[in-house]
């Protein structure tokens, strides 16, 4: 019975990994982002086995390796991280692992009020230039003029009024990062490529931030003809109807493109891993049980 406590104990040891990566997992929702978490367990893993196999001098460098991944992981994930402590502090342990449900609606909300914003500026012939992240967080280096902080959530009121000429912000782009407004007046690059006559400022610079940036697109409102135009990788789509434009957002931001997809694989793994996991702990306790001595007649006496 001493060996059962120490086999019992890295059972748990293993189980309490693997429900922690899978937490981490739920709250990335990004299959890049989960390919550089895979790509972490796969370093650690080999650190693990290098250290069980006597190699110091590689196990000092992939530990080392690891901590710098982690590192560098846990920056890009601040605000995944963010969300995990709060939910964790009030205690939404249960609402963290069913985030995966909610989020296609709430992605639908947004693009929703996106759009609506859109279409009315459209119709008044309001010109607009709006930042959309598609994927790591541009930074503040790649923009000529950063503009001023807002972090607030997004609706169609604020975009309209941010807009409106006779505000002192309509004169740049809006940064859009998920469901949240975080900055306004941004000055973005112009793009040096030779482009139509027709183009203003604001798809020229809509085409140079999309060329210098890959994990962006820009959404454009013309000044003039109220046309709506997208801007990625420097290329540009014009023009578009609010219909149009709601279809390639949600094709590019919809969690069935990326999201919708990880969740049912995580929740499957996680179906196989607890079937597993009981499978194996009732063939453990089987075996405990016939390992363990019989008592003799004498000692039922």
């Amino acid at each position: 019975m001493k060996s059962v406590a120490p086999i019992f104990v890295h059972i748990v040891d293993v189980l309490l990994v693997f429900a922690l990566v899978y937490m981490v997992l739920l709250v990335v929702r990004d299959r890049r982002t989960m390919w550089m978490v895979q790509g972490l367990m796969v370093l650690l893993g080999i650190s693990l086995l290098s250290q069980a196999m006597g190699l110091t001098v590689f196990s000092i460098v992939m530990e080392k390796l690891v901590l710098g991944a982690s590192v560098a992981l846990a920056m890009m994930l601040i605000p995944e991280f963010r969300r995990l402590l709060e939910q964790l502090g009030r205690g939404e342990i249960v609402q963290l692992f069913l985030a995966s449900e909610s989020h296609l609606s709430t992605a639908n909300n947004v693009i929703d009020e996106l759009v609506e914003a859109v279409k009315g500026l459209s119709q008044n012939r309001t010109g607009a230039l709006m930042i959309l992240e598609t994927d790591a967080p541009i930074e503040e280096s790649d923009f000529s003029v950063p503009g001023v902080k807002l972090n607030a959530d997004l609706s169609r009121e604020l975009l309209q009024t941010i807009f409106q000429t006779t505000t002192l912000l309509h004169d740049g782009a809006v940064l859009i990062r998920g469901s949240r407004v975080l900055a306004a007046g941004v000055i973005l690059p112009i793009s040096e490529k030779d482009a139509s006559r027709q183009l203003g400022t604001r798809h020229r610079a809509a085409m140079g931030i999309t060329e210098r940036v890959e994990n962006c697109i820009c959404v454009v409102v013309s000044e003039e003809t109220g046309s709506i135009s997208v801007a990625e990788r420097g290329m540009l789509n014009r023009p578009l109807t609010s219909s149009k434009l709601r279809e390639l957002l949600l094709d590019k931001f919809s969690p069935k493109a990326d999201g919708d997809t990880v969740a049912p694989q995580l929740r499957s793994l996680g179906r196989r891993l607890s079937v597993k996991g009981i499978n194996f702990l009732n063939a453990f306790k089987r075996r405990a049980r016939r390992k363990l001595p019989r008592p003799t007649p004498q000692e039922k006496k």
